[in-house]
C-alpha cells in the first residue's frame, strides 16, 4: 500500500472513531461515554483507539479543531476587511454555513455546557465567539451597548436557533436562512445605529 493510501485510510480511521464518539456523547453524555465505549461501536480494541486518541478529550478536542477551522478562516478573512455593513452580512452568512456543516457538534456543546466549560475546547471556542463579536462590532468601544449587544445577540440567534428549531418539521434549509435573516436585521440595526 503505498504511504498516501495508509494516510487515507489512517485519516478514515480517525474520521471514524470522531463520528461514532460524537454519536455517543450526543447519546449519553460526555461523561457518561468511556473509550471502552466508544472502542466497542467502532468494533475495534481498546489499543487500536488509543494509537489515534489517548483520551475522550483528545477526541473532543480534534473534533472541535477540525470542524471550527473554517470558524478560524472566517476570523482571519473578516480581520483583512472593511468594517461595512456588506462584510458584516457576509460573515454572518458564512457562519451559517460552518454552524450548519458542523451542526452534530455545536449540538453537543449546546447539550454539555457544563463539560464545555471545564475543557480548553470549550475556552478557545469562547475566544473565537470574542473575535467574530470584535470583528462585528469594530472592536470599538466607544460602539453603543445596544449596538454591542445586538450584535452578541445575532450569535447567540444562530446558536440558539440552530438548537431549538432542530425539533421543528420544516426544511432545514428554510430554518438555516430565517435564523440568518434575524441575526442579519439585528447586526443591520446595530450597524446603522437604530
Amino acid at each position: 500500500m503505498s504511504s498516501t493510501g495508509r494516510q487515507r485510510r489512517r485519516g478514515d480511521t480517525r474520521q471514524r472513531i470522531q463520528d461514532v464518539a460524537l454519536e455517543l456523547f450526543a447519546e449519553q453524555g460526555y461523561e457518561k461515554t468511556s473509550l471502552r465505549e466508544i472502542a466497542e461501536r467502532l468494533d475495534v480494541t481498546k489499543a487500536a483507539l488509543y494509537y489515534h486518541f489517548k483520551t475522550k478529550e483528545d477526541i473532543l478536542t480534534s473534533i472541535f479543531d477540525d470542524l471550527t477551522r473554517p470558524i478560524d478562516e472566517l476570523i482571519d478573512w473578516g480581520k483583512e476587511q472593511p468594517r461595512t455593513l456588506q462584510t458584516k452580512r457576509e460573515i454572518l452568512t458564512r457562519y451559517s454555513e460552518i454552524l450548519t456543516e458542523a451542526a452534530p457538534l455545536f449540538r453537543f456543546m449546546q447539550e454539555n455546557q457544563a463539560t464545555m466549560r471545564d475543557l480548553k475546547t470549550g475556552e478557545s471556542f469562547k475566544d473565537r465567539m470574542l473575535q467574530l463579536l470584535e470583528i462585528l462590532t469594530h472592536d470599538d468601544p466607544s460602539v453603543p451597548m445596544t449596538a454591542q449587544v445586538r450584535c452578541f445577540s445575532a450569535l447567540f440567534t444562530m446558536h440558539g436557533g440552530m438548537f431549538v428549531l432542530k425539533g421543528n418539521d420544516g426544511d432545514p434549509e428554510e430554518k438555516r436562512k430565517a435564523i440568518l435573516e434575524v441575526a442579519i436585521d439585528l447586526v443591520t440595526q446595530a450597524h446603522n445605529g437604530t
